[in-house]
């Protein structure tokens, strides 16, 4: 399992959060999503054999957020 923190840029509310935290749970190999309004980050631990940090990228920009970092 492994763990990359993403800066998450376009959240303005706690369903934002919601937004970003469901597109990553969606994403098959993630094991856990935890999202920040402030500073607006996405931390997740994923499987790097079923999925990549470009994926997670993808999903986020895919609801409308810039993914960074």
């Amino acid at each position: 399992m492994e763990t990359v923190t993403i800066e998450v840029g376009g959240m303005t509310c706690n369903g934002c959060v919601a937004s970003v935290t469901r597109v990553l749970k969606a994403v098959p190999g993630v094991a856990d999503a935890k999202v920040s309004l402030d500073p607006g980050s996405a931390t997740v631990a994923f499987d790097a054999a079923r999925t990549n940090v470009p994926a997670l990228k993808a999903a986020i920009e895919g609801a409308g957020y810039d993914a960074r970092g």
